[in-house]
């Protein structure tokens, strides 16, 4: 017989070790219901996340579709994708890029400037290929802007570095528009920055989440 002081009983070893036995099924058991149930309600937060993402990835891809000219229905989907990829991927609200390629370009894909900037989000070709190792595009030439993907890839990428250097989104649009440059060179002489390019996007923007309710 097995003494067991603290209960004050008497078992013996078939009893004990029964008991023992029940009690760690028992313990495994909870756990498997505690991890079952950890698993299952990160599945459903996974599973609500995923139908947000796509609610807003169809609201996006409506404003894209009212607003693009001279692309299909596949390119608006990519379009759609890039954009929503690159703004979760730099902190932008996605509607805030489609202001810039709106002010930018009108969503002309084969839109150039008179300085030779060119695509949607207006790079010239300079700039374009000095950023493209870091923005993670494969530089193949001037036609490299005329690729949408690859010209949002960089136009949001330009747009985030410049915002980081100069410390905040108004400027950053400036230098995004004027070069940086000659932003520098007008905050050195004290002189006022052009805040019409950065006036139209915000505009463009506020429009847009007025009228779409994104």
């Amino acid at each position: 017989m097995i003494h067991i002081e603290r209960l004050g009983i008497y078992l013996s070893k078939p009893v004990a070790f029964l008991i023992m036995v029940i009690y760690l099924v028992q313990s495994g058991l909870l756990v498997y219901l505690i991890t079952d149930k950890f698993d299952l309600e990160k599945q459903i937060d996974y599973q609500q996340s995923r139908i947000i993402e796509l609610e807003d990835k169809l609201k996006l891809y409506k404003v894209i579709e009212d607003l693009e000219i001279g692309f299909t229905d596949p390119e608006v989907t990519q379009l759609t994708n890039v954009i929503w990829n690159e703004s979760k991927k730099y902190n932008y609200d996605p509607i805030f890029v489609v202001s810039v390629i709106m002010v930018e370009s009108t969503f002309k894909k084969q839109q150039v400037s008179d300085s030779g900037a060119a695509g949607l989000m207006q790079l010239r070709p300079f700039v374009a290929r000095s950023i493209a190792p870091r923005a993670g595009v494969e530089w193949e030439g001037t036609e490299t802007l005329h690729e949408s993907e690859a010209n949002i890839k960089l136009g949001t990428y330009f747009l985030w570095e410049q915002i980081l250097k100069h410390g905040d989104i108004k400027k950053g649009l400036v230098a995004y528009n004027i070069g940086e440059t000659r932003l520098r060179d007008l905050i050195r002489n004290g002189q006022p920055l052009p805040l019409t390019y950065m006036n139209k996007v915000m505009s463009t923007y506020k429009r847009l989440k007025a009228s779409y309710q994104v």
